[in-house]
């Protein structure tokens, strides 16, 4: 038995780190990395794809060959506004500059325009988009992460205690059901709240796929274990749990997130929150939209 233990936690093990790994590399926040070549040299080059706090979103690309020079393109995210263009600030092996600061939920895209005689590379050839969003305190963020993690890694582990002769995955679930229950019904919207300035975006009063992941997981769980009260065996109810669990985790991270959608023209923010619109004013700030 124990034995049998100690491999369906490593398999769970397993299984919880390569999905965890698949969707934060295949997210839209994820830095973008490639390289160019430049006379004889290749350049590495890594560009973020979010920013958190107050201040500028510094751009940094590190070239030691002193003949190349840089420019940063940058427009809002989604527009078709012309390009603004600035040069890239060498410091010693670094060329640097900024993207200036976005209200949350504000994005631009932008490319590095690298310059070596009469060579010129572009990167990435497809820009790349950032997204702003508010200082998430750390106190919020390391508990609302861990619990997610530890939900993923019980959630696998019921569902492979619910196919094995004679398995008893009842605890499993309840434990599960409460770290998903604190860590994303509870720190989620805390952390969203930070982030974007609402606690809750998903259904019913938006579309954000985040929050409405979450919600699912919160229902698939608490039905296993209503199902599996009074000692039930409830093996069905709790696998279904786990394989909606893992298809939810295998979805990108922050996919359909919120979005300021840029109208140009005016001076104020249109949002929603709580199913009703509300104006803010921004001073020299087109109007925008959140996109939920």
């Amino acid at each position: 038995m124990k034995r049998r233990s100690v491999v369906l936690w490593t398999v769970a093990v397993a299984i919880t780190l390569t999905s965890a790994a698949w969707q934060r590399r295949t997210g839209p926040t994820y830095p973008v990395d490639g390289e160019v070549s430049l006379g004889e040299r290749r350049v590495a080059l890594q560009l973020e794809r979010s920013h958190g706090g107050e201040g500028d979103q510094p751009v940094r690309i590190r070239v030691e060959d002193a003949e190349v020079t840089a420019e940063l393109a940058w427009r809002r995210f989604p527009t078709s506004e012309p390009w603004s263009v600035i040069p890239m600030i060498r410091e010693r092996e670094w060329l640097a500059a900024s993207l200036p600061h976005q209200p949350p939920a504000g994005k631009l895209e932008y490319q590095v325009r690298l310059t070596r005689g009469a060579e010129r590379r572009v990167f990435p050839p497809r820009p790349a988009v950032t997204r702003f969003k508010g200082h998430v305190p750390v106190g919020i963020l390391a508990p609302h992460i861990a619990l997610m993690f530890v939900g993923m890694l019980l959630s696998t582990r019921a569902g492979l205690e619910a196919v094995v002769p004679g398995g008893r995955p009842r605890r499993l679930a309840q434990v599960t059901l409460a770290c998903i229950g604190v860590g994303g019904l509870i720190l989620g919207p805390l952390v969203q709240k930070a982030a974007f300035g609402a606690l809750w975006t998903g259904i019913p009063f938006g579309y954000d796929l985040t929050d409405n992941k979450t919600l699912i997981l919160g229902l698939a769980w608490a039905w296993a274990v209503w199902r599996a009260r009074g000692d039930r065996p409830a093996r069905w109810d709790v696998l279904a749990a786990a394989a909606i669990t893992l298809a939810v985790f295998v979805i990108p991270h922050s996919t359909w997130g919120s979005q300021l959608k840029w109208d140009g023209g005016q001076s104020l923010i249109l949002a929603w929150r709580a199913g009703r619109p509300f104006r803010r004013r921004l001073s020299s700030s087109p109007q925008a939209r959140i996109k939920l």
